[in-house]
């Protein structure tokens, strides 16, 4: 679980920075990037947290890592 909450912190630190400067650079209005920006990353990084999540209880496409017992 640990890794999932790094992931998704960094992912959404990348995310942050790049919705700021699209939302200033399209209406050249620092307030309104910066308040755009924390309402769409709060609940985008809950619905990424727990997309994670589920994916991870997923089996499909995993590798099993176990030993063969050789």
């Amino acid at each position: 679980m640990r890794r999932s909450i790094v992931k998704t912190i960094s992912y959404r630190v990348v995310i942050l920075v790049l919705d700021f400067i699209s939302i200033y650079l399209f209406t050249g209005q620092i307030k309104i990037a910066l308040g755009f920006m924390i309402v769409s990353n709060i609940y985008t990084t809950l619905a990424y947290f727990f997309h994670e999540r589920i994916w991870d209880k997923i089996k499909w496409g995993k590798t099993n890592l176990k030993s063969s017992g050789q």
